[in-house]
């Protein structure tokens, strides 16, 4: 009876885990989009297009906010299916409005709508990595055919399910961005959140089985994630982690011209070619999950040229690291820390572009530009001594 119960709830959060974190890989669908939008409809030059893009992001840095909202205040005796709930529909409801706008949409408005959508996902994120979290730190199930989640099989899981997502939403979109028009794109993904909705409303989180934890109040919650924040383990390897990503300058919008007006590569090429990369994060996954549970973090600097292959690792210590009932404020620090990198990157890239006089048609000093961001990628490894031994001793510790 109980391994019935354990096996149920292990569907039931495969069930919502999945679904949530294929929708965000999914999201490259309406925003591959956005950036023709913006570039052809609206005519922004590239420098302009990747300020947008990184300033779109920035509801994500609010996460820690969000993880202690979800962490201690309880909505109907439940306090991560609502949150996961509330951020798919203000992601449909956004993405429904974009879709249902004139051709003729200011810079500005579509910007809020963007930043609401973001907002949104920022939300639901939360939630799933608070799960992810909290079900990886319970003891495996005794029942044959279960594998354990503690071990990073769960993150692995939704890794993949991320990664399927990607990999759908590149191909979809470079095949849809050459025969639909953008508002099309952005109605088919407004309709895949309102359904991501009512089918997270319809599980009880009583059903995935997450430990209990009692309601206590931000005050209380914000006091403990900055205790646990000062634990060298955890403070150090997020800070070299966000920054080895803040360093390096991101030239997306500068590449995404190059690529259409100097190499006039196809737009649909162009989306199908993502699908490459998205499938090696997808093989990433499954490797990981079978071969590479005791990845060394000082030598995840040398894959920066991979950009996200260290994310999974990252996540799966991380998690294991994170005291019993901040696991949703932690894992939200986390991701706070890296979509704040990210956007620094952007910014620093607007400043490369400008410097080396890359504009939507001179691309002369590109060449210079990607071997500044080549070196970039390297610095990380030069203090990668500020994570602590003890990261990598205690997480084998709990591996055996």
């Amino acid at each position: 009876m109980v391994s019935s119960s354990l096996d149920s709830d292990e569907k039931q959060v495969k069930k919502v885990l999945g679904l949530g974190y294929w929708v965000q890989g999914f999201r490259c669908f309406p925003w591959l989009a956005v950036i023709f939008f913006l570039k052809d409809g609206l005519s922004v030059d590239p420098s302009t297009l990747q300020i947008l893009q990184n300033s779109a992001n920035l509801p994500m840095v609010g996460k820690p906010f969000y993880g202690l909202l979800s962490d201690s205040i309880y909505i109907f005796g439940q306090h991560r299916i609502p949150y996961i709930a509330l951020g798919a529909f203000l992601q449909a409801l956004s993405w429904l409005v974009i879709a249902n706008s004139p051709s003729t949409i200011s810079i500005f408005t579509i910007s809020i709508y963007l930043l609401l959508s973001n907002l949104g996902a920022a939300i639901a994120e939360v939630a799933n990595d608070a799960i992810v979290a909290e079900k990886s730190k319970q003891p495996p199930s005794s029942t044959k055919n279960s594998q354990p989640s503690s071990s990073g099989n769960l993150q692995s899981f939704v890794w993949i399910a991320s990664s399927v997502g990607g990999v759908l939403g590149n191909l979809l979109g470079g095949i849809f961005i050459s025969r639909f028009a953008p508002q099309s794109m952005f109605l088919v993904f407004g309709l895949l959140l309102a359904l991501q909705f009512f089918i997270t409303i319809s599980v009880s989180e009583n059903s995935l089985g997450l430990p209990k934890s009692p309601s206590v109040g931000i005050k209380k919650q914000l006091s403990e994630l900055l205790l646990a924040l000062r634990k060298p383990e955890i403070a150090y390897s997020i800070s070299w982690f966000a920054a080895s990503y803040a360093i390096i300058p991101a030239l997306t919008g500068t590449m995404f011209f190059y690529q259409t007006e100097h190499l006039q590569i196809n737009s649909s090429v162009l989306g199908i070619s993502k699908v490459f990369g998205q499938a090696t994060m997808l093989l990433w996954g499954i490797i990981y999950n079978q071969y590479l549970k005791f990845y060394v973090v000082i030598f995840s600097g040398f894959l920066e040229v991979l950009f996200f292959f260290k994310i999974l690792p990252f996540s799966v210590l991380i998690a294991q690291l994170c005291p019993q009932g901040c696991e949703g404020s932690i894992m939200a620090f986390l991701m706070s820390a890296i979509a704040f990198a990210f956007i620094v990157s952007g910014y620093f890239g607007v400043a490369l572009a400008s410097y080396i006089k890359v504009t939507g048609t001179d691309f002369s000093g590109l060449g210079l530009g990607l071997l500044i961001q080549a070196a970039c990628t390297i610095l990380p490894i030069f203090w990668s001594s500020c994570i602590p031994e003890d990261v990598v001793k205690s997480k084998a510790k709990k591996k055996d």
